[in-house]
Parts: structure tokens; sequence; C-alpha cells
């Protein structure tokens, strides 16, 4: 086989491996976010946030089928998503909130408990792990997200604060038209599929970006490779604050690594015993592919 081949070969391998990857991501999501809908939320008539949320209120005040509003409310999202992210995604998008719409329009599962505070904590873990999956495998059964980004780019707010004004919206309107205590239990419902949602994509070891500037670059960065096992990028910068320095005295090497947040500890300990003085910055990052850093069991 030529190299040509071969290439092609490994690339369609890829692909497939991707496209079913994503496929069992969606499929899962769908099931787990049934699953808390049927067994949780719609017997006991729960509200979460975003666009199930305005489904579940339309289901209680007006009787129509949960299937065909979830498909009906999204549908604005899924034209939205089509244009500011991808055709592809907004087909993804597609098939997630129909096989969803089709789950829920039938009894597969049982009724779990009627317990109110069970049912907000359990109806929103696996409703927050369903719309994690989804967005695992590169679509959505909540199209705000969408929504959210699309304003984010004109505005000054995240999209993460737009979201919860979003919410804040639905849930005040819950409080107006059904009552305040099923107001307050769709927040409850709306945290723990948020934190679920964020547990699902960023996992317990959420990656750090580590910016350490010191004067003892060099031992740091030696320690960081022999006692963390991480790998270190050093970059050329130049001291702006200390004044009175010649141009070679402004020259330092600035080191950067990535660790999980549970090594970030032990990092901070680390450089501090080489130097106290030195300035460490941290940010979060949303993925690593490569290197010397552990991967998370789930990629999209």
């Amino acid at each position: 086989m030529s190299y040509k081949k071969k290439l092609k070969y490994a690339y369609r391998k890829a692909d497939y491996t991707v496209i079913l990857k994503e496929f069992f991501f969606i499929v899962l999501g769908i099931t787990s976010a049934s699953f808390g809908l049927k067994s949780f939320l719609l017997p006991n008539h729960f509200l979460d946030g975003g666009a199930m949320g305005i489904s579940l209120l339309l289901n209680i005040k007006t009787g129509y089928a949960l299937s065909a509003l979830v498909i009906l409310v999204n549908i604005p999202f899924v034209l939205l998503g089509s244009k500011q992210i991808s055709k592809m995604f907004a087909l993804k998008t597609i098939a997630a909130i129909a096989g969803l719409a089709l789950m829920v329009s039938f009894d597969f599962f049982p009724i779990i408990t009627t317990d109110k505070l069970l049912i907000a904590v359990f109806g929103g873990f696996f409703l927050g792990a369903g719309i994690g999956l989804t967005i695992r495998g590169g679509a959505v059964i909540d199209g705000t997200e969408v929504l959210a980004l699309f304003i984010s780019r004109n505005v000054s707010l995240s999209v993460g604060d737009i979201i919860l004004l979003f919410n804040i919206i639905i849930f005040g309107f819950a409080a107006w038209v059904v009552n305040f205590e099923t107001a307050l239990y769709a927040i409850l419902t709306y945290l723990a599929a948020s934190k679920t949602v964020d547990f699902i994509i960023h996992g317990i070891e959420e990656y750090i970006g580590v910016t350490i500037i010191s004067s003892e670059n060099e031992e740091i960065r030696q320690a960081i490779i022999k006692i963390l096992g991480r790998a270190v990028t050093i970059y050329k910068g130049e001291r702006g604050y200390v004044k009175n320095l010649s141009l070679a005295e402004r020259d330092i090497n600035i080191v950067f690594t990535v660790v999980t947040r549970l090594e970030v500890t032990k990092l901070r300990n680390l450089v501090k015993n080489i130097d106290r003085q030195a300035f460490i910055v941290m940010h979060t990052v949303d993925d690593t592919y490569g290197g010397m850093v552990k991967q998370r069991p789930l990629h999209a």
C-alpha cells in the first residue's frame, strides 16, 4: 500500500471513530435526559431552566405533548446554530432533539420517587448529564447555549451571564404563572443540572494553565519536570516593572505548564519553596491534547 493510500485510510478510520464516538455520546445523552424527565420531573410537574424549562412550563400550562414542545421551542435555536456554528452542528442537534422528543413520548422509564427534594436534585442530575453528554457528541438538546453565544458577541456579558439572566426570567415567569414553590424547586433543579453539565464537560481533573515568572526559572523548570512529571514551555520575556535595569538585565525566561486541578496545590508549594517572590498566574483550560498531561476519559 502506498503512502498516500495509507494516509487516506488512516484519515477515514479516524473519521469513523469520531462519528461512532459522537453517536454514542448523543444516544447516551438522550437516554439520560429522558430518564431524568420521565422518572423525576414530568410526573411531578417540575421545571428546569433553558429551552427545556420553557418546554416544561408550556407543557404544564397548556397540556400539549412535551415531545412536540421540545421541538418547537428549539427550532429557532437550531436555525441560529446553523448560521453561527455550522450546518453539521445543526443537523446533529436536530437529530438529538428529535431523539429526545421520541423518547419522552413513550413510557420507557418508571416513576422513581415523589419526594420533591429528590426529584429536584436527581432530575436535574440526569437531565444535566444528558445535556453534557450530548455536548460531548457535538450537539445540544437545549438551544439556549447557542442564543447566549450569539448575544455575547454583541454585548459585554459572558455566555454564562446571559444564560443566568435568561433563566432568571424563566424562573420569575414560573413563579408568576405557576407558583413560587415550583419556581424555587426549578432553581434547585437548574443548579443540579448545570453543575452536572460542568462535571461532564470539564471532569473532576479540570486543567489549569500556570504561568510562572521568577528569577529562579531554571530550577523551577527542572522541579516541574522531575518532581511533577509535567512538560513545560519557556517563553522569552522582559521585565517591565523593575526600574534602572539594562536591556540585558530585563530579559527573563517565563515558565508555562498545564496541570490538573488536583495538582495545583503541589505545584504552588513547589514553586514557593524555590522562590517565595515568584509571580504565578493561573487560568482554567477547556481541554488539552498531547503533551505530558493526563487525558480525560471522555472526549468528543
